[in-house]
């Protein structure tokens, strides 16, 4: 029997290379019972044209230098959110030991802008639930910004396949329905203000957003954050600073400063140089211009 790692391309990895953990061997199973096609995506052919067959885990490892394998989680679980490597075990663990929590699915989604998210499903322990700001600061204590979702939807019950496990094609698709926050609801109360509104909600996926709802409470990320400050710039003309523009966590905060530099309008040339500028900031760059969201530091892979 030979136990290796592969890379997406089917090709073997190195030492401190994560990859799927694979059993290369001529005395493997037949399959799985009654199942051909998961028995045809697992159980393939010696790439190299031996006698043997190869059964691919599932499970991600990475083979240290000493030649023990370290195990990284199923690879159906693991996902990239905007270039970094995420494993949904952790996150669905560290949801877990939130007392008002007994169950928790966290997905992966694509959003209409081709953006993937993090949504995480939960069933409450208590009633009334946590609501999602006490959900994101308990997570934010635990994990970096970029590994906490960007949704949350409390059912009373999570769908079931026939063997009891949670079924997550069943899981109800997101809506755009603005969450339960410690805030309530404040209308606009001027044309900027509404105008402001209107432009968190079209870049957060939301129907409505209110002016003291705090932006990473509301799903916010590095990236939302660029969007929105490019299309507050591009519609209003203004210069304005760029840095508390991105630390700004409420569209009321975010018209005041825009109050303030009423009058101080851009020639076209400037604001194009200012929207490139802002268009071309990575995101590492613009997380380093956020307040401090995570309290670890990973790697991005």
């Amino acid at each position: 029997m030979h136990v290796f790692l592969l890379n997406d391309a089917g090709k073997e990895v190195g030492c401190n290379e994560a990859g799927e953990i694979a059993v290369k061997s001529r005395y493997l199973s037949p399959g799985y019972w009654r199942k051909p096609n998961l028995t045809k995506a697992n159980f393939v052919p010696d790439p190299n044209g031996g006698d043997e067959r190869m059964y691919l885990t599932g499970d991600m490892g990475r083979m240290d230098t000493d030649g023990c394998f370290s195990h990284l989680g199923r690879k159906d679980f693991q996902v990239k959110i905007r270039g970094f490597q995420i494993d949904i075990g952790e996150v669905e663990t560290i949801l877990l030991n939130h007392p008002g929590i007994k169950e928790v699915a966290v997905m992966s989604l694509e959003t209409q802008s081709g953006d993937t998210r993090l949504m995480a499903y939960c069933v409450s322990a208590t009633k009334p639930g946590p609501n999602v700001s006490e959900l994101r600061r308990f997570l934010q204590e635990k994990l970096p910004d970029y590994m906490i979702p960007s949704a949350f939807m409390l059912l009373d019950r999570m769908p079931l396949t026939p063997n009891g496990k949670i079924d997550r094609q069943a899981l109800p698709a997101p809506n755009n329905v603005r969450p339960e926050l410690d805030a309530p609801y404040f209308a606009p109360r001027t044309p900027l203000e509404e105008h402001l509104t209107e432009i968190w909600a079209e870049v957060l996926g939301l129907d409505r957003v209110g002016i003291h709802d705090n932006f990473f409470h509301l799903g916010g990320h590095s990236l939302a954050a660029t969007r929105i400050v490019s299309q507050v710039i591009r519609n209003l003309q203004l210069e304005l600073p760029l840095q508390s523009l991105f630390q700004l966590p409420t569209v009321a905060e975010m018209a005041a400063v825009i109050a303030e530099h009423q009058g101080k309008n851009l020639g076209r040339e400037e604001l194009e140089r200012i929207l490139t500028e802002i268009e071309s900031i990575s995101d590492e760059e613009a997380q380093r211009l956020l307040p401090g969201q995570g309290r670890r530091e990973d790697a991005k892979e």
